[in-house]
């Protein structure tokens, strides 16, 4: 008689997979600052943002970094950037050979009045690791590290179609300008072999529009939330966020499959279920709260 045999099925790799790094905001609330990594059939390739106590989380996920050559800003706050140093450092460790990553990140914004004034994406790069920034050093700390980074116009006159910004072997990842008070700010969305990942990042009323154009049936929409319903948080807070209703209203419109709310306040913590209650008026679908360490397929 033939054993039988003990062999067990490997599991089945998704195209994309999403781990979330850090689903907080710029309070020191327990959660890390906005962040994540994108897994391409099961390999790291793509950060979006890299917020305060991404870098930990990045070690606790146990992810290697040999492979992750593309970055994404959706905007220049500290809350999505602050751990680009440190992300870069270990990015140069991590492997043998020269080091290339292709970031790509907002123009940048002359404040007038009482707005803030923010460098493009290439002049921040440039002031943190080019031949007079603060941390020159890492070009050769280890191996060759390049940064090619890539402005993204995110003015009032951007183009109101999204643009293919990355396309090789099947993975493309287009943009289009979003809207966060003066901040200028980037949409992104990634697409693989028919699944797809789009980031709201930080958003008010105003970039409403070009989200749902990018979003058109995507797989996993992750959506940052902050305020609740008006008149549930502070005025100003909705000049630069989305309630959880429109949160709802865009999911719907845009026929998005998933729903990921990150970017989480403690707000939104405490009336989970009010949240939900109030985004599923419009949108029927799966709907996830964030988790800094969680792992989500589209």
């Amino acid at each position: 008689m033939l054993a039988a045999s003990s062999s067990i099925a490997a599991p089945v790799v998704s195209p994309l997979e999403l781990v979330v790094l850090g689903s907080g905001g710029p309070g020191a609330t327990g959660r890390a600052g906005a962040g994540y990594i994108v897994l391409v059939d099961g390999t790291p390739r793509v950060m979006v943002d890299a917020g305060p106590g991404t870098f930990v989380r990045l070690g606790e996920a146990k992810l290697s970094l040999a492979n992750v050559d593309i970055v994404l800003l959706t905007h220049l706050h500290i809350d999505h950037t602050g751990e680009l140093p440190g992300f870069f450092k270990a990015r140069a460790v991590s492997g043998d050979g020269p080091v290339n990553v292709r970031l790509f990140g907002p123009t940048g914004h002359r404040g007038e009045g009482d707005e803030a004034t923010f460098p493009s994406t290439s002049h921040f790069i440039d002031l943190l690791f080019g031949p007079d920034g603060a941390y020159s050093y890492l070009h050769d700390f280890a191996e060759p590290v390049s940064i090619n980074a890539t402005d993204i116009d995110a003015s009032a006159n951007a183009s109101k179609i999204p643009k293919v910004i990355y396309s090789a072997q099947g993975l493309d990842i287009s943009a289009i300008a979003g809207h966060h008070g003066d901040a200028p700010a980037v949409i992104y969305r990634i697409d693989y072999h028919h699944q797809s990942i789009t980031f709201s990042g930080d958003i008010d009323a105003n970039g409403i529009d070009n989200l749902q154009r990018i979003a058109q049936h995507t797989s996993l929409l992750v959506f940052n939330s902050v305020v609740l319903d008006p008149p549930g948080s502070r005025p100003v807070l909705y000049t630069l966020h989305t309630p959880p209703k429109t949160i709802g209203v865009v999911a719907a419109d845009s026929g998005t499959k998933k729903l990921l709310l990150s970017h989480l306040s403690p707000v939104i913590d405490q009336q989970q279920a009010s949240v939900e209650a109030s985004i599923r008026t419009h949108y029927k679908g799966p709907i996830v709260f964030a988790q800094d360490g969680m792992r989500l397929q589209p």
